[in-house]
C-alpha cells in the first residue's frame, strides 16, 4: 500500500473523500451502538502539537485508543525541533518508531517538509494555510442531517484564514457554492480563492448568508493573531452571527462553528443554543472523521 499523506483536502479525489465522509458515519453509528472494533492494535500515532488543542488532541488520542491503538501525544517541550532539531531528521526518527504521524504547527511547510522525508502517512491537524480535518466533520455534520453538500450554498463569515481556505477547497471539491464575507484586509489567500469558479467574495454577511444551506464561522483571532485581538474586535464588529443574521438563510439552514467559540464576539451570546445550530454534533464528529482518516491512511479502505 503506498503512503497515503492528508496535508490538504486536494491530496484527495473526491472518491476518496466522499469515502471518508460515509466511513466516518458508520464508524459515528458503530461508537453509539457499543460494538467493538480494533483494527489498529499494534499502531502507533506520534501527535505532535506546537499549538492548544482540545477537539484535535481529544479526538485523535481517543480514536487511536478506540480502534486499538495508541497516541502518543509531543508537546512543544517534547520534541527537539525547538532545539535545532532539522524536520527532515524527526520525520525519518518518527517514521522508524510509529506508524502515523498528526501534526498542529503554524507553518504549512513544515508540516510539507514533514511528509516529504516521512515514510509513514502524515496528517495535517492544522496549520495557519489549512484545516482539512475540520472539513471533514463538517461535511459529515451536514450530509448526516440534510443529506449530500454537493451543490448546497455555503456562506462563510469572517477570518479569510485556514478555515476559510479549507471551506474553498472543499467547495472546490464537492462542488457546492461558497460565499465569503471578510473585512477588506482579512481576505483569503487569493492563489487558494482563484482556484475553484466555486467560491466568491461577496460585500456583507446578509448577502452572504442568504438562501445558504449552512452558515460556518470561525474566531475573529486565530493562534497566530493574539496580539492583534484588540484591533480585529473592532476590523470584524459587524461580521458576527446572530439569530437575526441566520434568519436571511433557508429556512432548514444549519449553523457551524470549529470552536472554541467567543460569545460576544464572532458570535452572539445565544446564538449556539439556536435549534439551527449543530456545534456540538459537529465537534463530536471530529472522533468519527479522523477515525475514518486514521483507518485509511493505515489501512485503506474497508469493504462493509
Amino acid at each position: 500500500m503506498a503512503k497515503q499523506d492528508f496535508l490538504s483536502l486536494l491530496d484527495l479525489p473526491i472518491e476518496d473523500l466522499d469515502y471518508l465522509i460515509q466511513r466516518g458515519r458508520t464508524l459515528r453509528k458503530m461508537h453509539e451502538a457499543g460494538e467493538l472494533y480494533q483494527p489498529l492494535v499494534g499502531k502507533t500515532g506520534a501527535l505532535i502539537l506546537q499549538m492548544n488543542s482540545t477537539r484535535t488532541r481529544v479526538a485523535f488520542e481517543a480514536g487511536f485508543s478506540q480502534l486499538g491503538g495508541h497516541a502518543l501525544f509531543l508537546g512543544t517541550s517534547d520534541t527537539q525541533i525547538g532545539r535545532g532539531e532539522p524536520i527532515p531528521d524527526l520525520a525519518r526518527v518518527l517514521s522508524e518508531m510509529v506508524n502515523v504521524i498528526m501534526i498542529r504547527t503554524l507553518d504549512q511547510d513544515n508540516i510539507a517538509q514533514l511528509a516529504a522525508h516521512a515514510t509513514v502517512p502524515v496528517i495535517n491537524a492544522m496549520s495557519s494555510l489549512l484545516h482539512p480535518c475540520q472539513l471533514l466533520a463538517d461535511v459529515q455534520t451536514f450530509e448526516e442531517l440534510r443529506g449530500p453538500i454537493a451543490g448546497a450554498n455555503v456562506a462563510f463569515i469572517g477570518d479569510g484564514y485556514n478555515m476559510c481556505h479549507s471551506y474553498i477547497h472543499a467547495a472546490r471539491q464537492w462542488g457546492f457554492k461558497l460565499k465569503i464575507a471578510c473585512p477588506p484586509k482579512h481576505y483569503p489567500n487569493a492563489e487558494i480563492l482563484n482556484s475553484t469558479n466555486n467560491a466568491e467574495m461577496v460585500d456583507s454577511t446578509v448577502e452572504a448568508v442568504t438562501d445558504a444551506d449552512l452558515v460556518v464561522t470561525d474566531v475573529w483571532s486565530s493562534m497566530g493573531h493574539e496580539s492583534q485581538e484588540q484591533d480585529r474586535r473592532a476590523t470584524f464588529a459587524d461580521y458576527q452571527v446572530s439569530e437575526a443574521l441566520l434568519d436571511n438563510a433557508s429556512k432548514d439552514v444549519l449553523f457551524m462553528h470549529c470552536l472554541p467559540a467567543h460569545r460576544g464576539e464572532e458570535v452572539n451570546e445565544s446564538v449556539l443554543d439556536d435549534p439551527r445550530t449543530v456545534v456540538w454534533q459537529e465537534a463530536g464528529n471530529r472522533l468519527h472523521s479522523q477515525k475514518a482518516l486514521l483507518e485509511f491512511v493505515l489501512l485503506g479502505r474497508i469493504e462493509s
